[in-house]
């Protein structure tokens, strides 16, 4: 609870700098469990914001207080990309997630100047505050036993969060936990359970309501599994099953 309220204090701290002040004021990067207390703050926080982790699918993400509109000015967001790729790519060990946040960290890094990790090839893709990326290209020189050589990267490559899979999967309803249940192969009690963990967030906020009814172009995350888009109905068998359409990207789990 205490974390909660300074996370808290702190949005009011920087959107009350952003007012004064009269420029941008930035977050670290935020994961799912911020972002939630974030929201439970934003009707008391009356200054324009956005949110954006490199990508636009990025889970974790940046807060900027303040817009164009409203300060005269653009400002980017101070997030940068480091590659990060086996030296010698035939002797090298399978990455995942795990091992390059572990390597990272081990090198006195916070969790909070990190954003997303993306593995593709076997090479780490790992987005990051821009006043870090160069401490991160110089110092990290292995992950595990394999040897590796970073660069930082001026864009984000095209596809880096991965193709998003298109479903189409039977459903009683438009319920998010059934829903949840038929795009990730979970049971109802396997779904139920992660509510009660507090790892279902719908567009960025936290959903303890397992009957929600979702609506067209909405976003659910669950933690450990991976994101999916509601799209739409698309039809009805002979037996009154409803057919739904689904985006989801990370089915086979991410992080």
């Amino acid at each position: 609870m205490e974390d909660t309220e300074f996370i808290k204090k702190r949005f009011v701290e920087l959107a009350d700098r952003c007012y004064r002040e009269n420029r941008y004021t930035f977050t670290d990067f935020l994961g799912l469990g911020e972002l939630a207390s974030f929201y439970e703050t934003e009707r008391s926080l009356p200054i324009p914001y956005t949110l954006y982790g490199g990508i636009e699918t990025a889970e974790r993400v940046i807060l900027r207080f303040g817009s164009e509109e409203m300060l005269g000015y653009e400002e980017a967001f101070p997030i940068a990309l480091v590659e990060i790729k086996p030296l010698l790519s035939k002797f090298a060990d399978e990455l995942t997630h795990r091992d390059i946040l572990g390597a990272l960290m081990s090198l006195g890094i916070e969790r909070e100047v990190l954003g997303d990790i993306y593995l593709k090839d076997n090479v780490a893709y790992v987005a990051c505050l821009s006043t870090m990326v160069e401490y991160i290209a110089r110092e990290l020189t292995s992950v595990k036993h394999t040897s590796v050589t970073c660069r930082v990267l001026t864009a984000f490559p095209e596809g880096l969060a991965g193709e998003a899979e298109e479903l189409s999967i039977g459903v009683a309803s438009e319920r998010i936990d059934g829903i949840i249940a038929k795009a990730f192969n979970l049971s109802r009690n396997d779904v139920n359970e992660l509510f009660r963990q507090k790892k279902i967030f719908l567009n960025g906020r936290l959903c303890e309501n397992n009957s929600r009814m979702l609506k067209k172009d909405e976003t659910v995350t669950v933690r450990g599994y991976g994101r999916l888009i509601f799209r739409e109905i698309t039809g009805m068998s002979r037996k009154g099953k409803l057919y739904a359409r689904v985006d989801c990207l990370g089915r086979a789990g991410r992080k």
